[in-house]
C-alpha cells in the first residue's frame, strides 16, 4: 500500500457549506490534495443540540472550543427559536459545485442534530426512513445514487450497518479505529467494509493537555510521523477547518506531506485495499477521548 492519508470532511451546517465548503475546496486544489465531502442534506437544526447539556463531558468539550465563535449565534438558534434552513434546497448549486471540481461527495445525514442524538436508541423503521431521505435527497441534488456514507457524529445502530448493504454502499465510514475493516454487529456480519477515522480530531485536542490552537498541527504530526501499514483517515469538519482553523488545516497539509503522505479521497484510499483481506470487527459504542458520549468503535482486541 502507498503511503496514504485520507481526508474525510464532514459538513454538519447551513453555515459550513456555506461559507466553509468552498474555503476548503480552494485550500485543497492549491496543495494538489484530494478529500471526501460528506454532506448533510436536510435542515439544519443545530439549536436542539442544546439538550445535550445533560450530557457527561459535554460542557467541558465546550469549554476547551468556542460553540459560538465556529458556529455563530444565528446557527445555535436554528430549529428552536429560528427555522431550521433546508442545506440540500438552499446550497444545491454549491454541493454540486464540489463534485464539479473532482472531490468524492457522499452522504452524512439527512437531518445531523436528529441522527446523532437519536439513532443509537432507535428501531429499524426510523433508521431506514432517516437514510432513506438522505438517499433521496442526494439523488435528486447529483442526479444519481449515493456511493459512500459517513454517519453523523460516529453514531450508529445494527439497522444503520445493515442498511449500508442493503443501500449497495461501496464503503461506509461511521467508525473510530485504527485500520479498515468488515463490520460485526452482534456477530452478525455486515457486508460493507468500514474505513474508521483513525486519528482524533482538532476539538477532541485543543485545549487538552496542553494542546492549543499554536501546537495542536506539529502534535498531529507527531502521530503520523510513523507509517501504518493501512494508512490514515482524518476527519474535519466545513465548521472548523473550513473556517477559524483554516490555518491549522493548511499546516497539516504542507506537514503531511512533507512526511511523503498522499493526500487522497476515501474512495482512493478504498481502492488500496482488498475486501477479502479486510478483518472482522465487533462494532461497539465507547467512550473516544476528548468527546462527549460513547461513538462507535471497531472492538479491534475482540
Amino acid at each position: 500500500m502507498s503511503k496514504q492519508l485520507a481526508l474525510k470532511i464532514d459538513v454538519d451546517t447551513y453555515r459550513g457549506t456555506r461559507e466553509g465548503v468552498p474555503r476548503l475546496v480552494d485550500a485543497l486544489q492549491r496543495y494538489q490534495a484530494q478529500a471526501t465531502f460528506f454532506f448533510s442534506l436536510g435542515p439544519d437544526h443545530t439549536g436542539r443540540a442544546i439538550k445535550r447539556v445533560f450530557r457527561p463531558g459535554f460542557l467541558s468539550k465546550v469549554s476547551r472550543t468556542s460553540v459560538v465563535e465556529h458556529y455563530g449565534i444565528k446557527t445555535l438558534l436554528y430549529g428552536t427559536l429560528l427555522p431550521g434552513p433546508d442545506i440540500g434546497r438552499k446550497c444545491a448549486d454549491i454541493l454540486r459545485s464540489v463534485r464539479d471540481a473532482g472531490f468524492e461527495v457522499g452522504i452524512h445525514c439527512y437531518d445531523h442534530i436528529r441522527w446523532q442524538d437519536h439513532v443509537v436508541q432507535k428501531g429499524e423503521a426510523w433508521t431506514r426512513r432517516e437514510l432513506q431521505r438522505a438517499v433521496d435527497r442526494y439523488t435528486e441534488i447529483f442526479g444519481e445514487a449515493p456511493r459512500a456514507h459517513a454517519a453523523a457524529g460516529w453514531q450508529t445502530n445494527r439497522h444503520a450497518l445493515r442498511q449500508t448493504q442493503h443501500l449497495g454502499f461501496d464503503y461506509s465510514s461511521d467508525t473510530r479505529g485504527t485500520h479498515p475493516f468488515i463490520p460485526t454487529w452482534e456477530a452478525e456480519i455486515i457486508a460493507c467494509p468500514q474505513l474508521p477515522t483513525t486519528l482524533p480530531t482538532l476539538d477532541e485536542l485543543i485545549g487538552r493537555d496542553d494542546i492549543t490552537v499554536d501546537n495542536v498541527a506539529q502534535h498531529l504530526l507527531g502521530l503520523t510521523q510513523t507509517f501504518p501499514e493501512t494508512g490514515h483517515v482524518y476527519t474535519l469538519h466545513a465548521e472548523l477547518e473550513g473556517q477559524k482553523w483554516l490555518p491549522i488545516f493548511e499546516q497539516l497539509l504542507q506537514g503531511w506531506q512533507a512526511q511523503g503522505y498522499e493526500l487522497v479521497s476515501m474512495r482512493q484510499y478504498l481502492q488500496t485495499l482488498k475486501a477479502e483481506t479486510l478483518p472482522l470487527h465487533e462494532v461497539v459504542m465507547r467512550e473516544v477521548d476528548g468527546r462527549a458520549g460513547t461513538l462507535a468503535v471497531a472492538d479491534e482486541a475482540a
